[in-house]
């Protein structure tokens, strides 16, 4: 099994994002989702990315993903919802002996933070359909440019296409 840092989306460490460590937890993982919002949950992306900038997004979320890293073994699967998958994928592609990859609804292109290592696989999950209004914010879908941009590296990606995730 699989040991796992696991971070949050816009909304903080909301019950759904819980439940999700917890299932991992029972299926024989160790997982780690440090609170990138100390504690600060919000009713909506729209809140949560307003914090997130005031806080100083994205790197103040990326120090916060690499203080909770530097506590832990360098061989992790760094997993990411939404807004947690920024610190998750610049751990996954630039700490030592990483084990791979996992983001929820989003992705950067590989070269924000460098090259993917050819090592580190990755798994991509968004949905399989035009885009879908949630309120004020808006899910991507696959393929996207991001997406594409892994994809034209050449790098091992798995999709997992999703009709919608909530």
């Amino acid at each position: 099994m699989a040991e796992v840092l696991l971070f949050h989306h816009a909304q903080g460490q909301t019950d759904g994002f819980a439940a999700f460590a917890e299932d991992l937890r029972r299926a024989g993982h160790t997982v780690h989702a440090p609170d990138l919002f100390q504690g600060r949950t919000f009713d909506s992306i729209d809140e949560g990315m307003a914090y997130a900038a005031e806080i100083g997004f994205p790197d103040e979320i990326i120090a916060r993903g690499e203080q909770a890293a530097s506590e832990l073994s360098e061989a992790l699967v760094y997993a990411g919802f939404s807004l947690g998958v920024v610190p998750a994928q610049k751990l996954a592609q630039t700490r030592a002996r990483a084990r791979g990859g996992l983001f929820f609804y989003s992705c950067l292109p590989p070269a924000y933070f460098g090259s993917w290592p050819a090592e580190v696989p990755v798994q991509i999950h968004g949905m399989d359909a035009a885009i879908h209004d949630r309120g004020n914010a808006l899910s991507w879908c696959l393929p996207d440019q991001r997406v594409l941009a892994f994809m034209r590296a050449r790098q091992h990606v798995e999709l997992a296409r999703h009709e919608d995730i909530q």
